[in-house]
Order: C-alpha cells, then structure tokens, then sequence
C-alpha cells in the first residue's frame, strides 16, 4: 500500500506533516510522488489564505474522478476553519483536526481497509472515534489532543534541518486572522519534550532548528508558574549548544512585537548558537489600521524593539510580514506603510493582499479596497522592498559569511544556501557533497534577495 500527501501553507504545516508520515507508515503504508498509484492521497490544509483553499477543492475534485476507476481513501487535516471543515466533509472520506492525528489508523479502519496500527480495534470503536473527532460531522476539537500528538516521533525532511513545535494555537485574535479558529487557544508544549528533541537534533549533527508556534514569545503564558518563560527556553537551548562543541543555528517563528521584550533579545545576544535573524511581523506602518487589526501596539512600541534588537544584536537580519488593502486602508495609510519599510530597512518582507477570511472578525467589515488597488499597493511595496534588500545585500559584497549549503541552486553548477540571517547565497559547486555543511564565503556579488559568492 501507498500513501501521498500534499503539504500547503506555513512552516508549522510542514511540520506537523513530519509527524503525519510515521502514523501512516506504521500502518505499513510506504510514500509515494505519484498520487496516481497512491491507495492514501491526504492533504494537509490551510484556511488563513484563499489560494490554499482553491487548491484542495482543485485537488479533491481531481482525486474523487480517480475514484471512478480504482479504490483510494482520502483525508483532510492541517489548518482547516469551521466552514471550510463543514464544506469538506461530503468532499473526503476523512476529515479530523491534527490533534487527533493518532486515531487516524482506527478511521481508515472503518473504511474496511485492515493495516498493522489498526487490526487490534473493532468497527464499534472506530465509529465512536470518528464521531467524537468530527470525521463524521461532529465539531472540531482544535486542541484536545495536542500533547498526544507531540509525542509522535518526526520524520525529519531533512538531514542537516529541522522544525521543532514548541507552542500552538493563538489568543491574539487579530481581525484578520484565521489562526485561533483552525488551531485554538494557546498551548505550550512541555519545555522537557523540546529540550529533548533539541538536543537529540544536535547530537544528530543538525545545522538549523528552527523553533515554531503561532506566537513562539509567549510561551509558557498559557502555564504560569508550571512552565518556564520563552527567554528561559532559548537560554537553555544556547547552554545546550555551547556544552556540545557542536556548529549550529537555532531560529524561532513566528514572534509578536508585543510580547517581543529586551530579555528575549539579551539572551540572543548572550550566545552564539541563537541565530541573529528576527522575524518581527508589522503588518501596517499605520497606527489607526493596527487598531483596526487589533494587533495591540503601535508604530513607537515597535520601532522600540527594533531600536534595542539593533543595539543589541547589531548583525542581525530582520524579516516581516505586511498586509495591503486592508478593510479602510486609505492611501495615506498605505504611504505610513511604505515610509515604515524604508525606516525599518527589512532584509525581507512577506506582503500580502489581504483576503477576508470566514470566522474572523474582519470577515463581517465591507471589503472595500479594491483588488486592483491592493495588487497596485502591492508591487509599489515589492519595488521598495526589492531596492531596500538589493542595496542591503551590496554592502554584503568582499565580506566573509559563514553559510549552510543547503542543495543545488536553479543556476546550473551552483550550490545555494543561506547566512545564519537567512540571506540567501550561491557559490560555484560541481558536487552535492557539501550539502548539509557549513563553510566560508566571500560574497563576490549581489541581487536582489540573494547573493553570490565563493567558498574559501
């Protein structure tokens, strides 16, 4: 028997897909690239973007005619809002949250099809399962189960890299969010079961980690007093990597500037294991569509972090996220956008033409920028973004870095990789061998995102 499955959205998505694989493995399910002699086809969703959406019912519909001429189940999880779960239900033959991944053996048992995980349950048993995890209409329960699925042991994509869940779920409810409807309230994974998982990485010789959540900085808020601080969890990470001798990285995604204190950036600063990258989502350079947004700070809160993670850390990278034409954003708005790109100077920046999602609060606002204006604003901020990083990158040009080769670039006889701030770069390599090594460059040359050099 043969499984496939399709991994859309964030990096939390793809690694939740790390710890799909061994629960349909040990069914005795072995994976397969070719959905056509696939017996399992599953799909790992997102309901935050549109795009995501339009392609499992692109996808679904293709499958369910395959059906026609061969027997297959299949199965939805991942990021999946309420309506959108209630929509797939007729669509697949399984639909469950991902916290009640490990029941997934007695769902397919139902089905008729008998695996080794599965043999020892009754039909009974697995219809009751299916019932109560909403497979069959009942409600969503996002995350009841979560630390069960925690314990599941990864298949690691990678080699030399590697995710690790430290928190999930969210209770910032910005309007324009869809994450504490497809993944619930905040839950911190037990700072044990990450150190654990962290240090058998490095023991592994991992060269990148990056430590994951819908808002990794306030760890540990949901266990007061039971669980330790988000500063704490990355102190004892960067002990860990000086008490190893070992060379290696450790990133963290995705922080909210509220939560995002001076202790948090001291500790990064305190050891060399603790990657000097930030990731610092904005959303608007706008203080009156941030209160739209309820993302709870301003302009001055945020340009206070920047402020001491440069002084602190002043190598470090920074990254963003940034959302146009959203609800009311007039143009003068979208100006304080732009003039907050060009102050802050972001290494990158993920823009995105905002979406009504279905559940959040925004959703019930009249969508009244219109979608020729939103992609217009879009590559107005792009082109700035583009100068910002071409500009940053130039002056990257004669000075050594130390770089992750990471597998081959799209330009033939290179090898591409990336800084410890996630710069990309791409040296002339005619070989694979280096993949998964650290090494020196000197950059030699920049564009746009990336730059090029050579191993020394």
């Amino acid at each position: 028997m043969k499984y496939h499955i399709i991994t859309l959205g964030c990096q939390m998505n793809m690694s939740d897909a790390e710890r799909t694989r061994p629960v349909i493995e040990q069914m005795g399910y072995r994976q397969t690239d070719n959905e056509e002699e696939a017996d399992l086809l599953g799909i790992l969703a997102c309901s935050v973007r549109q795009k995501a959406i339009d392609k499992v019912y692109s996808r679904i519909h293709q499958w369910n005619r395959m059906k026609e001429r061969r027997p297959m189940l299949t199965f939805l999880t991942g990021c999946v809002l309420p309506a959108d779960h209630e929509k797939f239900l007729g669509l697949f033959d399984i639909v469950f949250p991902m916290s009640e991944l490990q029941q997934l053996p007695e769902m397919i048992r139902h089905y008729g099809v008998v695996t080794p995980a599965s043999i020892s349950l009754n039909g009974a048993d697995a219809m009751a399962i299916l019932n109560e995890s909403g497979a069959l209409g009942a409600g969503l329960k996002l995350n009841e189960h979560i630390r069960d699925f925690w314990q599941i042991n990864p298949l690691y994509s990678s080699p030399f890299e590697a995710f690790v869940p430290i928190q999930n779920g969210c209770d910032k409810f910005c309007t324009f969010c869809a994450v504490p409807y497809t993944r619930g309230r905040e839950i911190s994974r037990p700072s044990g079961e990450i150190m654990e998982e962290v240090a058998s990485l490095v023991e592994h010789g991992y060269k990148s980690i990056i430590l994951l959540g819908q808002n990794v900085n306030s760890y540990g808020l949901d266990r007061k007093g039971d669980e330790i601080t988000f500063p704490e969890l990355m102190r004892r990470i960067g002990e860990l990597g000086i008490r190893s001798g070992r060379e290696f990285w450790v990133y963290f995604t995705s922080p909210h500037p509220r939560d995002m204190t001076r202790e948090v950036v001291e500790v990064i600063a305190e050891y060399p294991h603790l990657a000097r990258q930030v990731h610092l989502p904005l959303q608007s350079g706008d203080d009156k569509v941030l209160v739209r947004m309820n993302r709870k700070y301003n302009l001055d809160q945020y340009r206070a972090v920047t402020s001491y993670t440069r002084e602190l850390l002043p190598e470090t990278t920074l990254f963003t996220d940034i959302i146009v034409g959203f609800t009311g954003e007039t143009d003068e708005q979208f100006e304080n956008t732009r003039k907050a790109l060009k102050e802050f100077r972001f290494n990158m920046a993920y823009i995105a033409r905002y979406s009504p999602r279905p559940g959040a609060t925004s959703a019930r606002w009249k969508d009244d920028v219109p979608f020729f204006e939103k992609k217009k604003r879009f590559h107005i901020l792009s082109q700035d973004l583009m100068e910002i990083s071409l500009d940053l990158n130039r002056q990257m040009v004669g000075k050594i870095f130390r770089v992750l080769l990471r597998g081959k670039d799209r330009k033939q006889g290179y090898l591409s990789g990336h800084t410890e701030g996630r710069i990309t770069v791409r040296v002339p390599s005619s070989g694979m061998d280096l993949c998964g090594q650290m090494v020196d460059v000197r950059i030699t040359d920049a564009a746009v995102f990336s730059v090029e050099g050579v191993i020394i």
